[in-house]
């Protein structure tokens, strides 16, 4: 009995797991993370010093917290199921903390630095690497909106994110250049948000818009039916009525392709944003989550991390929209010109 007592007194440590993730074979890490060792080991050095001080005893290390994240975004796993992972094994509650610590950290340090406006070089770059391929000049970039699914917002705000496939959605607007690197995202907006009235309140519009004004021409950002067509903003002809303007749809389409590309890749890659239950977060945290992806997709291609294998097709909602102003008079005259000389 005594023995026993003993024993029973036996204060209880507390245990982690202190398996090093980078132990993990190359490909299986790619797979279960979705980037490579060297992205990680940057995103940890990073967030060195930006994580919330907590008691030494019991917490997690700073890999495991970035490994969880990760986890969560490249799967959309319900918390209580990531939790129980080999790799990340932690309890639902610190899944959530970990979650909302790290996204914290993504929107305070990291989506400003990797998702932002290109340099004058960068343009430059794009419109050389653009005309190479497809012989359409001018292109900076090319926008698109997509629909990421959530759960119900609540009764007063269903009819704004209610889409016509029977879901809620966000529409997230995202412009990317020939490397399907992103150069702007915005997710704030519910799906009753048309493309057009995304652009229309964006900053790269009024940028854009300003530049022009300014004297800057030609240059352009490559959109579908669903935008208005501006003279720094080219929309494809609904109805080309010759060989100049069908010859314009065909290069348009070729060369608007990488945003398709685009969302194929990061949906892929991380698919908590294609997920068939939504994420359940409220709007706020999506727009986070959706930064975050973004970020981590510019990441992969600044350190040439491998795509993940196939494709996802995405089968957003496209609406034309009425061009009857004068500025878009103006952008048609030039797309003509365009057309006729290519």
């Amino acid at each position: 009995m005594d023995d026993v007592k003993e024993v029973q007194n036996v204060p209880r440590r507390h245990l982690r797991d202190a398996s090093n993730l980078f132990e993990v074979p190359n490909n299986q890490f790619v797979a279960n993370f979705r980037v490579s060792k060297e992205v990680f080991r940057a995103l940890l050095d990073m967030m060195e010093e930006k994580w919330e001080p907590g008691c030494s005893t019991t917490q997690i290390h700073t890999d495991l917290k970035l490994g969880t994240f990760l986890r969560f975004l490249a799967t959309g796993s319900y918390q209580q199921n990531l939790g129980n992972e080999a790799l990340t094994s932690t309890a639902k509650s610190t899944v959530s903390r970990t979650i909302a610590e790290c996204l914290q950290i993504f929107e305070d340090n990291i989506c400003g630095q990797w998702i932002k406006k290109p340099t004058l070089t960068e343009e430059r770059n794009t419109i050389e690497a653009f005309y190479e391929r497809t012989m359409f000049p001018g292109i900076v970039g090319c926008v698109d909106g997509t629909h990421i699914r959530i759960k119900s917002p609540g009764d007063e705000l269903k009819a704004l994110y209610y889409n016509r496939k029977d879901y809620y959605s966000i529409n997230a607007m995202v412009i990317c250049d020939h490397k399907m690197r992103i150069t702007f995202v915005d997710a704030r907006h519910p799906e009753s948000n048309h493309d057009a009235f995304v652009w229309e309140r964006s900053g790269p519009d009024k940028c854009m818009q300003r530049e022009f004004y300014n004297g800057k021409r030609k240059f352009w950002i490559l959109g579908d039916g669903g935008y208005k067509l501006k003279p720094f903003l080219m929309t494809p002809y609904r109805s080309p009525r010759d060989a100049a303007e069908k010859k314009l749809n065909k290069r348009h389409a070729s060369s608007r392709n990488v945003i398709e590309k685009c969302f194929g890749v990061l949906k892929n890659r991380f698919r908590c944003i294609i997920g068939s239950r939504g994420l359940h977060y409220d709007a706020a945290k999506v727009v986070q989550i959706i930064n975050a992806c973004c970020a981590l997709n510019n990441m992969c291609i600044q350190y040439r991390s491998d795509e993940p294998p196939g494709d996802v097709i995405d089968d957003d909602l496209e609406d034309e929209v009425d061009d009857n102003n004068d500025l878009e008079s103006r952008a048609d005259a030039i797309k003509r010109k365009i057309a006729i000389n290519l």
